[in-house]
């Protein structure tokens, strides 16, 4: 029993004595430490470059005219104001123009999802002859640059009585090549007996596709959704030719008349840069793993 005893007391003392922790540098040579150390360094440079602009408008939108042009400038405001919002608002009709910038941007994405879908579908579902010619054009359409069809897509929106309207400022981006190859690529990944067994039961290529293949591919489809929206909200010379009055002008329109203005005041542009990026940087927190699942989507087969 003695015996007994000693073994169940050397097993508590075993139990209760604090265990070592894991050395995470164990085992790494001087050089591994300093790869890592450099890359760690490379990755803070580079938040640092690219967080600032963002934070500096932001804290710049709330200072007033004597701390932005102070010297050496000023990186925290002393006196938080929002006398630039309201100064904004008061130069340019901006609420109007944010809602021009949302309906715009808004109507393209939907467009260009439902014509992706559709065309992507065309391509991996339907028996269509030289499918891999039709779809060689489709891309090729991503190698013409905008600036080549810009004039005759505004000459003949034009001659259609659609300047400075919300059908001017959409139609010309009702489709996408990038949308149709990206979500190709994803309708590609679902096995065939998919189709089959819907076929089976009875399902059409309608139904199989607004019931199956969509809701199997929404990362894709939340993926192309924010980059479409954030190209079309971002846009600035298609909306600078085809509207002629500051009510059918978008926000990033506004943004300049507020530079180009007279009395052009830094706070105000600030402030509307702010106000700018308010979606944008909302979809970009909030979207930011649909857009990587998504992009890769198709890459590994």
């Amino acid at each position: 029993m003695s015996t007994l005893a000693t073994e169940a007391e050397a097993e508590a003392q075993k139990a209760d004595a604090p265990r070592p922790r894991p050395r995470l540098l164990a085992g790494r040579s001087p050089r591994d430490l300093l790869g890592r150390a450099a890359v760690h360094l490379l990755l803070a440079v580079s938040l640092v470059t690219v967080a600032f602009p963002v934070y500096y408008a932001i804290a710049g939108a709330f200072m007033g005219p004597s701390e932005l042009s102070s010297y050496p400038t000023a990186l925290v405001p002393h006196s938080v104001t929002g006398r630039n919002f309201s100064g904004a608002v008061d130069t340019i009709p901006l609420f109007r123009q944010y809602a021009n910038s949302a309906i715009t941007a808004t109507a393209i994405t939907v467009a260009q999802l439902f014509t992706s879908i559709l065309a992507a579908y065309a391509f991996v579902f339907l028996p269509l002859k030289a499918r891999a010619v039709v779809f060689g054009v489709f891309l090729a359409t991503l190698m013409v640059p905008w600036e080549a069809i810009i004039i005759p897509n505004y000459l003949t929106l034009s001659d259609w009585g659609l300047g400075n309207t919300y059908f001017g400022l959409v139609l010309p981006f009702l489709a996408s090549g990038f949308g149709t190859f990206m979500l190709r690529q994803a309708f590609r990944q679902l096995p065939g007996e998919l189709r089959d067994a819907a076929r089976i039961d009875g399902a059409g290529h309608w139904r199989f596709l607004w019931r199956i293949v969509v809701p199997l591919n929404k990362p894709a489809l939340a993926a192309l959704s924010i980059y479409v929206f954030l190209s079309a909200w971002n846009q600035y010379f298609w909306p600078l030719i085809i509207t002629r009055t500051a009510d059918m002008q978008t926000l990033q329109i506004g943004l300049t008349s507020l530079r180009d203005s007279e009395m052009a005041d830094p706070g105000l542009i600030l402030a509307g840069v702010v106000l700018s990026l308010l979606p944008t940087l909302a979809l970009v927190v909030f979207g930011q793993r649909f857009i990587v699942r998504g992009l890769t989507a198709g890459a590994v087969r």
